[in-house]
């Protein structure tokens, strides 16, 4: 199934797999156009939609079903798209907010919160996204959504939710004018850190701080 078959007028809308396909295929186009930077003043809410949409994807996959694929062994897909520059591009589009922490899971009791990156978390749910496109492309459609609804288990959705959250924090601290805490000098190669040294380590930034460099204009 080539690129100009994927929304063929001959699939049904209705379609399960064509809904998943047609949202999946949005994510990835939308994502593309943000990071080339053209309009650094709207990345976030604009990723923050995307995100939303493309959970519901996944919540729809995940309510699914276990799909089973038709092969005992995946089909070789070839070698996974190099998304290095995607991810540079979102790292530099996102530098002022671009690190943040999170509970990995809130299930595991005193789990303490560890760092991420946005343009990390993206770019990986982009990974996954990609390998079951190529599935989708070359007409292996229930392979596709095998992998689609075993990743967003296994990674992406997981990778997504958390990156939702940290979007999502971004701008009620922008638009409420709220101080958003600094995680000063966290990076994602430091070990764990606790509650109380992440609020030692954290200072203190005002909104419009975050909304300058980003090109949003805080809440009044």
């Amino acid at each position: 199934m080539s690129d100009a078959t994927l929304h063929d007028a001959t699939q049904d809308p209705d379609d399960f797999a064509v809904q998943i396909a047609d949202q999946v295929e949005s994510f990835l186009v939308a994502v593309t156009e943000v990071a080339k930077g053209d309009e650094p003043d709207s990345a976030v809410p604009f990723l923050l939609l995307e995100v939303s949409q493309l959970l519901l994807a996944g919540g729809r996959l995940g309510a699914h079903e276990d799909i089973v694929p038709d092969e005992r062994y995946e089909p070789d897909t070839g070698p996974d798209a190099d998304v290095d520059e995607l991810r540079e591009n979102l790292a530099r589009l996102l530098d002022p907010v671009d690190v943040y922490s999170e509970v990995f899971d809130p299930y595991e009791p005193r789990k303490a919160p560890v760092p991420a990156r946005l343009s990390d978390d993206i770019t990986d749910v982009i990974t996954d996204l990609r390998h079951g496109m190529a599935h989708y492309r070359a007409g292996r459609v229930t392979e596709a959504l095998w992998w689609w609804q075993f990743s967003y288990f296994s990674n992406w959705g997981p990778t997504a939710s958390a990156a939702l959250r940290a979007l999502q924090s971004v701008l009620i601290h922008v638009r409420l004018n709220q101080p958003l805490a600094e995680l000063d000098g966290l990076d994602t190669d430091q070990t764990p850190m606790g509650d109380e040294t992440l609020e030692f380590e954290a200072g203190r930034v005002m909104a419009e701080e975050i909304g300058g460099p980003l090109r949003m204009r805080p809440g009044k």
